[in-house]
């Protein structure tokens, strides 16, 4: 299982960009993903990893190509791994009439109970539990946090307020937040999950965030650009901030005006996003790099 092929390898701000290939149990196909290794895996510690998670329609490529977020990893000290958003290859099912919000590309971060989808769309369980494992075969890992855009963005905040003791924070970029009052996330939802919405509210984040109350407390950080067109229609954002407020959450919401849904804005504050992690991961931003022991 643990078997990993490196496809790619590019030097880049003193460390490695990193495309891999592995047999994928949890998800019964061949997956790719990608790493940046900062120059400081050789300080003979583990590295501090982000886990970043794309949106609709992405793979592993976009985030590393177009972020720029490598410079700021480098200076960091943190190791970024960016899975792909779904399974892939011959006989992974996709949606039949060939929708970008069904099937390949739009994973959702979930574990699917329905036929045809739940012999590969396990993307929780990859995300959690397969990929660092496979990860600790090559690399010595340290504390993990992670963040998304879009559907990435619901995935992050899914994995975190579920997992606390595996991520020390987690951020977002125009997270789908509440994904059982969304049109993209009721589609996917009923097709992966199935008609009982009892099993909808493990994947939705107000619904744990307002189940959860008091004992929310990983710190987060979300950015929302108000020229977002999909902003109102799939509520992005909002309904979790509402919540978050209503229960006394000391969570961060940032609106900016002018930004859309692009890469362009994840760009704009990427280096927000990791300096925030840092600080969580133990990292000291000050001095950019690790902190000393002792």
């Amino acid at each position: 299982m643990n078997h990993l092929t490196e496809k790619q390898t590019a030097r880049a701000f003193g460390g490695w960009q990193q495309r891999f290939e592995h047999a994928s149990e949890c998800l019964n196909c061949t997956m790719q993903f990608s790493v940046y290794v900062p120059p400081q895996i050789y300080a003979n510690q583990p590295l501090p990893v982000l886990y970043w998670l794309s949106g609709l329609t992405c793979t592993d490529e976009n985030f590393s190509t177009k972020s720029g977020a490598q410079r700021i990893a480098a200076e960091l000290g943190m190791m970024l791994v960016i899975p792909d958003t779904s399974p892939r290859g011959d006989g992974v099912p996709d949606a039949p009439d060939g929708a970008y919000d069904l099937g390949l590309g739009a994973g959702f971060y979930l574990n699917a109970k329905q036929s045809p989808w739940q012999r590969h769309y396990r993307m929780y369980d990859y995300i959690l539990e397969e990929l660092p494992e496979v990860l600790a075969s090559r690399f010595e890992l340290g504390k993990a946090a992670i963040a998304g855009h879009s559907m990435g963005g619901h995935g992050a905040l899914v994995l975190a307020m579920r997992n606390p003791d595996k991520y020390s924070s987690v951020s977002a970029f125009a997270p789908i937040v509440n994904p059982s009052q969304c049109p993209w996330g009721q589609k996917a939802f009923t097709a992966y999950l199935g008609e009982d919405r009892a099993s909808w509210k493990y994947y939705d984040a107000c619904l744990l965030a307002r189940e959860m109350g008091e004992n929310l407390n990983i710190p987060m950080l979300i950015d929302q650009g108000l020229s977002d067109n999909f902003l109102e229609p799939q509520q992005l954002t909002r309904p979790l901030e509402e919540i978050c407020r209503y229960q006394g959450n000391p969570a961060r919401f940032r609106y900016h005006g002018d930004y859309d849904h692009s890469y362009y804005f994840i760009a704009s504050f990427i280096e927000d996003h990791l300096q925030f992690h840092a600080r969580h991961l133990g990292l000291d931003t000050a001095s950019n790099g690790f902190l000393a022991k002792g």
